[in-house]
């Protein structure tokens, strides 16, 4: 009598197994071809994206070496065509290199040129950071040393990336210009940051000696005794970008 239970409950899961499949087998291949699909459309979007970000480095590369090469000009044109056209990445380094060549052959539309990526909302924050880097290591030397100041001091505080490389600027300008607290206070500042490389704080190290020994004089020093105000990489030389 089991045996007959049994195989009266097998045949009746049976046929709700089967009712249930007629039922809603449409829908379990339909899901099953939607699968398929997605994944052979995420495999042909992947393929496509590496192949444009391998013909877009081949043409970084290629205004690269125009660059080396001294042609500005060509160089400058193809960085501004893969901004146009390159991938996010690449086409982000690509303005940031536009405005490298636009500074080399003309530095005050090189600053603009920065300038304008800075303000760039739109635009990478890490790149920002760095274009107004750059910005300030071309005007460091130019203008008004009080607008200089004025203009580089806000870059100077805690929350920018850069800060310690924009100190050692605004120490360089202070002290070209006889302003010996102005530019201890600066190297000072490098020094006290945990944060700073250790190249930049044997530069402000040396500088604070420099600082020191103008103080003391009764002549202000030479501007040769200082290097220029734009003597620091647009790089940040060893320091730790954190915010």
């Amino acid at each position: 009598m089991a045996d007959f239970f049994r195989e009266v409950d097998e045949d009746y899961r049976r046929d709700r197994a089967v009712q249930f499949w007629t039922k809603y087998q449409y829908w379990f291949l339909g899901f099953a071809l939607l699968v398929v699909a997605a994944t052979g459309a995420w495999r042909y979007y992947n393929h496509i994206r590496t192949e444009a970000a391998e013909a877009a480095g081949a043409k970084y590369e290629a205004a690269m070496q125009l660059s080396v090469a001294g042609k500005a000009a060509e160089a400058e044109a193809a960085f501004d065509e893969l901004a146009k056209t390159a991938p996010k990445g690449y086409a982000s380094l690509a303005r940031l290199r536009a405005a490298d060549e636009i500074a080399a052959r003309d530095p005050e539309a090189g600053i603009k040129a920065f300038e304008a990526l800075a303000a760039d909302q739109t635009y990478n924050e890490d790149f920002r950071d760095l274009a107004r880097l750059r910005a300030a290591v071309l005007s460091a030397d130019r203008g008004d040393p009080k607008e200089v100041e004025q203009r580089l001091a806000p870059f100077a505080t805690q929350s920018f990336p850069y800060r310690n490389t924009i100190r050692e600027l605004l120490g360089l300008v202070a002290f070209r210009r006889n302003d010996f607290e102005a530019a201890g206070r600066w190297f000072d500042a490098i020094v006290a940051d945990p944060q700073a490389s250790s190249a930049l704080r044997q530069r402000a190290d040396a500088f604070l000696g420099l600082v020191q020994a103008g103080a003391l004089s009764p002549e202000a020093p030479p501007a040769q005794a200082m290097p220029p105000a734009s003597a620091p990489s647009a790089t940040p030389g060893g320091e730790t970008p954190k915010k």
